[in-house]
């Protein structure tokens, strides 16, 4: 179900926290400074593909991606948040976002490069995004291993 143009528009601005640079009958764009990023919205479902995987960007400090998630978490918008996890080859902290449309945001800070990449490319299981950290499972989405089982495979699926 697509939703309108305003609706998104209106969960971007709590989103970024900012207005956008520019809006016309069915188009919108928003332009951020920090993380460096150009998005621009067209209502035009005849061409406008949207289910294209998800979107995100990169933080560079903890703090800055803290400083996101508790406004985010203040607004009511987070879908999930996964500290300490490994995925796309990379050991991170990370929150993830819905707009209307239903696009994965996800806001991250990279700690470390990792040795093994995210299992959901290796299955069919859509909530298999991410490894939990060998020290905790995040039972909070889901995940029903355990940390023996976790070290006994050295990897388990988990939100």
């Amino acid at each position: 179900m697509h939703v309108s143009l305003q609706n998104s528009v209106d969960f971007y601005i709590l989103f970024f926290g900012i207005p956008p640079v520019k809006v016309k009958p069915g188009y919108a764009k928003f332009v951020l400074e920090h993380p460096s990023l150009i998005i621009s919205f067209v209502e035009n479902k005849e061409r406008v593909q949207a289910n294209f995987g998800h979107l995100g960007f990169q933080v560079e400090t903890l703090d800055a991606l803290n400083e996101r998630l508790a406004v985010a978490r203040t607004l009511n918008i987070v879908a999930k948040a996964e500290m300490g996890t490994n995925c796309c080859y990379a050991t991170q902290d990370k929150f993830w976002v819905n707009d209307p449309d239903g696009v994965q945001w996800e806001v991250y800070y990279f700690h470390a490069d990792a040795d093994f990449n995210d299992p959901h490319y290796q299955t069919t299981q859509a909530e298999a995004c991410c490894i939990v950290s060998s020290e905790n499972v995040n039972s909070a989405c889901g995940c029903t291993a355990t940390v023996a089982q976790e070290k006994e495979k050295e990897q388990v699926a988990c939100c």
